[in-house]
């Protein structure tokens, strides 16, 4: 059913498709790389690292990603510095999921039984030995379904970028529908996209559940 469209209306979707494989990639990298932080200030021993990262946490996860997009695509610009809608979107999804990424490995850390740590400290291990050789290594394995559970509704969530006017998947099929005036054609297509993005990351999930079951 999508004859109708021409090779630049495919190619102009394809390519907002590029644009939201990116910045799934980079809210991706850029959540897991400052969540691991994150998640370790929730466990600190110290109590004003745990309260200033809890309301890091709390705040990110109380706005709506859209309002974080808008935040750092106007906000920045009050300063006088240009923002570009791709830096936006990946700064706002990398804010957002880090924060969901942190609170959701805590939990993971939290997870791992008390007699393992208990067990590593009368080895005389310090704390950060703790974290690395026996706390983390375990909290992986707990956190990895989840986590790509995640990954999979990031992905869905790079569509938000078009509030900014990104033209990621979701722009440019509504682009395409203004002049074809076909919605359920074009969205169908956006739709049978995001799920080709998606569903291999789903079943992944799902065997990851499956298997920690079995552990």
């Amino acid at each position: 059913m999508f004859f109708h469209l021409s090779a630049s209306q495919i190619g102009y979707i394809l390519e907002g498709t590029g644009w939201s494989f990116l910045l799934s990639v980079i809210g991706t990298v850029g959540g897991f790389i400052v969540g691991l932080p994150i998640a370790l200030a929730r466990v600190s021993k110290r109590r004003w690292v745990r309260s200033v990262s809890g309301i890091y946490v709390q705040f990110n996860q109380g706005i709506p990603l859209p309002v974080t997009m808008f935040m750092v695509y106007f906000g920045i610009s009050i300063f006088g510095v240009n923002v570009s809608t791709v830096l936006a979107a990946s700064s706002a999804l990398v804010i957002n999921a880090s924060a969901y990424l942190g609170e959701m490995w805590k939990g993971s850390i939290n997870s791992v039984a008390l007699t393992q740590s208990e067990a590593a400290e009368s080895l005389a291990l310090t704390y950060v030995q703790r974290m690395i050789y026996v706390i983390l290594p375990q909290a992986v394995t707990i956190a990895i379904p989840p986590t790509v559970g995640f990954v999979v509704g990031l992905i869905k969530n790079t569509s938000y970028a078009v509030v900014i006017g990104m033209a990621e998947l979701t722009y440019s099929a509504r682009v395409v529908n203004n002049t074809t005036f076909e919605p359920f054609v074009i969205f169908t297509l956006a739709a049978a996209i995001y799920f080709l993005m998606c569903y291999p990351l789903s079943r992944l999930s799902l065997r990851l559940e499956r298997a920690m079951r079995k552990v």
